[in-house]
């Protein structure tokens, strides 16, 4: 039976995690992809970077000095009990979770696909991910919980991803991308790893220099390690289904006509995609 004091913990816990996650007053969030493409674009093992608009995104927007607030990962289509192209995530509220496409279609997004794996190793990854769907946090450690609350204030830009990852509880390992980079490192994929130099000594005695890569520890990853990764490509589902530049209908704005044969370079034009609401 769990102790009174253990129960209001979590209570506080569960509470600050739903604040933290709600979404914050802002305008239109207009998708730079229309959702047919988006979904034709993806294989599993992706990685897909989403900004968020929820109170605990901007946090982590400030801390990485990035776009990219939340990463999730493909899994195919039709699992974990959802219907349609599925991600995996991890969630501050719910724990790691099966969500469909569909819950991100209207946000800014960007697909970051590994290179050079095998289709057992993805199978790997995928299965990987979809293990840990249905485990929760525990979310009593309110200290861990409770840097999120505070104030965006300066902080050097070297203590910014130890911020982000400071504790060890499970709220750290919600909040990270833990999820996903655990995944990856149990094919031994790289993300982001750290390059050292090693001195050492060959056969003929000869002392030389050699670069190793170090995994980094799966709670200092963030979301746009996977933007920045040289491993992962970064693909755009409007190229990928046949950009064609010349296809585009611009309209001009009604109060730039009229200027427009005095000052052709005062003509506004705005870009119309086609097939955008499919």
């Amino acid at each position: 039976m769990r102790s009174p004091l253990r129960a209001l913990a979590t209570f506080l816990g569960r509470r600050v995690a739903a604040y933290l996650g709600a979404a914050r007053p802002h305008g239109e969030m207009l998708a730079t992809v229309p959702p047919h493409e988006l979904a034709a674009a993806l294989r599993p093992g992706d990685v897909l970077l989403v900004e968020g608009g929820s109170r605990v995104s901007r946090i982590i927007k400030y801390l990485t000095q990035s776009n990219w607030s939340h990463a999730t990962l493909y899994v195919g289509c039709d699992r974990a009990g959802c219907r349609g192209p599925t991600l995996v995530e991890a969630d501050l509220e719910d724990g790691v979770r099966a969500t469909p496409l569909s819950a991100y279609v209207h946000m800014h997004t960007r697909i970051c696909r590994p290179q050079g794996l095998a289709p057992h190793e993805i199978e790997q990854l995928v299965a990987h991910a979809l293990e840990r769907v249905g485990e929760h946090y525990d979310l009593r450690n309110l200290v861990d919980l409770g840097r999120y609350l505070m104030p965006v204030f300066p902080i050097p830009q070297r203590r910014r991803r130890r911020m982000l990852a400071f504790g060890s509880g499970d709220p750290t390992r919600a909040i990270c991308s833990t999820l996903i980079a655990q995944a990856f490192q149990s094919i031994r994929y790289p993300i982001l790893p750290e390059l050292r130099l090693e001195d050492a000594h060959s056969a003929a005695g000869r002392h030389y220099r050699r670069e190793l890569l170090h995994i980094r520890h799966y709670s200092l990853f963030v979301p746009r390690d996977f933007d920045m990764s040289p491993y992962f490509e970064i693909v755009k589902p409007t190229l990928q289904s046949g950009f064609d530049p010349h296809r585009l209908h611009w309209a001009e704005a009604p109060e730039a006509a009229s200027a427009a044969s005095d000052d052709p370079a005062s003509i506004v034009v705005e870009r119309a995609r086609p097939n955008a609401a499919a």
